[in-house]
């Protein structure tokens, strides 16, 4: 009878689909894999719009995955010669949050900093996408229905941000990594 039971319970466990991995693990699994990129610098520009009206059109953009943690990752993000933005992906107890922490030249916080969201349920060990919460509505009434999504490829040789609003596309970063990691 023993025998029997064990029998049906491992053929409902091998019933279950492979790739089920529960939200908070793909959360994990994406913060694990950005911090293994501690110390890689990634260089690019923007992609989306192409219109050249946007203000990072034509600009070199480098983010360097820095000041990592158990609990934090710090990415600057250089923007031609301005070095005024840091995002900035945090470990919750309820999953991870992404961060735009804007600086003026002399340290000194921005009006418009800190802003950001929460990674949903919807992501990957490689790729999350953040919402914009309640701070981000607040600060910026445009940008409460913001959605950022963070992606690296799965050999971290690139890194996209994607930015979309009101469920559409409005900025695209393309980088590819120009030094690795320190091991």
């Amino acid at each position: 009878m023993i025998l029997r039971t064990t029998a049906i319970v491992l053929a409902g466990m091998l019933a279950l689909p492979c790739h089920a991995v529960p939200a908070a693990d793909a959360r994990d699994a994406f913060f694990a894999n950005l911090g293994k990129l501690c110390g890689a610098v990634y260089e690019g520009a923007s992609v989306a719009p192409d219109d050249g009206g946007e203000a990072f059109a034509g600009k070199k953009l480098v983010a360097t995955v820095s000041a990592c943690n158990a609990s934090e990752i710090r990415i600057p993000f250089v923007v031609g010669e301005d070095a005024s933005r840091t995002w900035i992906i945090t470990r919750t107890p309820s999953g991870l949050t992404l961060q735009h922490d804007h600086r003026h030249a002399d340290g000194a916080p921005d009006k418009q900093t800190m802003y950001g969201g929460a990674a949903g349920s919807d992501g990957s060990a490689i790729a999350q996408m953040f919402r914009a919460d309640a701070y981000t509505a607040r600060l910026i009434n445009a940008a409460a229905t913001n959605v950022w999504t963070l992606s690296v490829s799965p050999d971290g040789s690139k890194l996209s941000y994607v930015l979309e609003r009101d469920g559409k596309p409005r900025f695209r970063a393309e980088l590819l990594q120009t030094r690795v990691p320190n091991r």
